[in-house]
Formats: C-alpha cells, sequence, structure tokens
C-alpha cells in the first residue's frame, strides 16, 4: 500500500456526504437526483436521519421549518442579528450572532420538552399508571424544585395557531405517537388544575420529532435550519430601512408590511 492510501485508511471518516468528480451523494443519494423530486423537509428529515422520509412525512418536516421561520421582531435571536448588524457588520455576522443567541431560554423549548415527554413516558412504563396520573406527578415534583414544564404557555398566544396545524399533519402522517399524547396529558393536568397552559409551537415540534424517531440533542437543530431565513430577512431589512448604531427598541416597533392575506 502506497503511503498516500495508507495515510487516507488512517483519516477520520463521515457517512454524511461523499464527493466524488462531477459527483455529489447525499447518505448515498446523488443530490442531483434528489433536486426538484424531494421537499427541503425531506432533504434535512435524509441528511439528520440517513433515511429519506415518506411523503406525508417529508410534508411534516417542511411544516416544522415553516412554523418555526420567523416570530417578529422581538426574539433574542433577531434583535441580536439586528443589533450586530446596526454596528456594520456583514451578513454572515450577523446571522451568526442571531444563531448564537438560540438557547436553552430561546428555541431550546423544544429538545427540554422531548427529555421531559420522555421521563413522563418513562415513568409510565415503570409503573404503569395512566399517562395522566404521571403526569400529573411529574408537575407536582418539578414544581416543588422550582422547574417549569417546557413547551407549554406562550408570552403572546393563548392558543398557538401553529400546534393545532402541526398535530393535524403528524396525525395525517401516522406520525403522532406516544410523546404527542404525554403532551396531550400534560395540557389537561393543567387545566385540571385551573392553570390552562396549552401546547406551543415548541411542545408541538418537541413530540412530534420524537414521535419520528429525531434524538433531541439535534431537536434545536430544525429550529436553528428553520430561523436562519427569518435571520436573513431581518439582517437585509436593517441594513436597507435603518440608520447604523441605532438604539433597538425591543418591543415599540410597528409592523408595516402586506395586510393578511391568503393562499
Amino acid at each position: 500500500m502506497s503511503e498516500v492510501k495508507k495515510a487516507r485508511s488512517e483519516a477520520w471518516t463521515t457517512a454524511i456526504t461523499e464527493i466524488r468528480p462531477n459527483h455529489v451523494f447525499v447518505r448515498g443519494y446523488d443530490i442531483a437526483e434528489l433536486m426538484g423530486r424531494i421537499t427541503f423537509g425531506g432533504a434535512v428529515h435524509l441528511i439528520l436521519t440517513g433515511e429519506l422520509p415518506d411523503e406525508k412525512t417529508a410534508r411534516l418536516m417542511d411544516a416544522i421549518l415553516v412554523a418555526s421561520i420567523d416570530h417578529g421582531a422581538t426574539p433574542p435571536s433577531v434583535l441580536a442579528a439586528r443589533t450586530v448588524a446596526s454596528t456594520g457588520a456583514t451578513l454572515s455576522a450577523s446571522v451568526a450572532a442571531g444563531i448564537m443567541s438560540i438557547n436553552e431560554h430561546h428555541g431550546g423549548a423544544i429538545e427540554n420538552c422531548a427529555l421531559q415527554l420522555g421521563h413522563i413516558i418513562a415513568r409510565c412504563e415503570e409503573t404503569g399508571d395512566s399517562l395522566d396520573a404521571v403526569a400529573e406527578v411529574v408537575l407536582d415534583e418539578m414544581k416543588a424544585a422550582g422547574q417549569r414544564m417546557s413547551g407549554f404557555g406562550h408570552r403572546i398566544h393563548s392558543d398557538d395557531p401553529r400546534t393545532a396545524r402541526l398535530f393535524e399533519l403528524a396525525e395525517a402522517a401516522g406520525a403522532a405517537g406516544r410523546h404527542v399524547e404525554a403532551a396531550r396529558a400534560v395540557e389537561r393536568v393543567f387545566t385540571s388544575a385551573g392553570k390552562p397552559l396549552p401546547i406551543n409551537v415548541d411542545g408541538a415540534i418537541g413530540a412530534i420529532l420524537a414521535d419520528l424517531g429525531f434524538p433531541p440533542h439535534v431537536m434545536n437543530g430544525l429550529f436553528m435550519i428553520a430561523r436562519a431565513a427569518g435571520l436573513v430577512a431581518h439582517v437585509c431589512e436593517e441594513k436597507q430601512r435603518e440608520r447604523p448604531m441605532r438604539r433597538i427598541d425591543p418591543v415599540n416597533h410597528t409592523y408595516d408590511g402586506p395586510a393578511p392575506r391568503s393562499l
């Protein structure tokens, strides 16, 4: 074996993408054949899991990405991106600042909720009790420990419009499993306790991704992938419409885009 071949055989490996002259293979699929034939959500599913989803699951993945693409000018990631953009920073630096602001308390509810729902399911399997009974015990324990259940309630929405649609698509795809059931059980416990906290979009996404088999540690990545598009839009608008080095008020702004319209 030549020294070059020996060195290559001892190098690190990747199972994600293979590059050959005039060919690009993602998880074994020729990317040119995928283009125009699968959706972006389907491609994200492929690159993260290694397998192509069926059509309904691909549509569900698209919906998850669309649901998270943007949520106005007040989230920390948008404020960070716009603030950095106002200094004259590049598009990449400004968007990176926004992405770096996605952490445990912003975007992290997806992973946290999936882990908490998984804990409820595991306790249910251990005890043989119903999801509602276990959810009530777990929520009481969390309250006593000063912890919060992620993925429930919202600072703006009392009935997050994205949640019902995601669950509808999950049901259609046959992807609404034990984690979605656990999320609904938690919601019922909150309601019966006189403190209704409906499932928000993060909780819905966490439950659905868990039922699809995604490990919790990649779930915030789905949020980052989706939100990157919104951050690009905000950074470009900041550079085009606002003066440099402005003081950005996180609340006092006015929307002046298109009025609500239908497809």
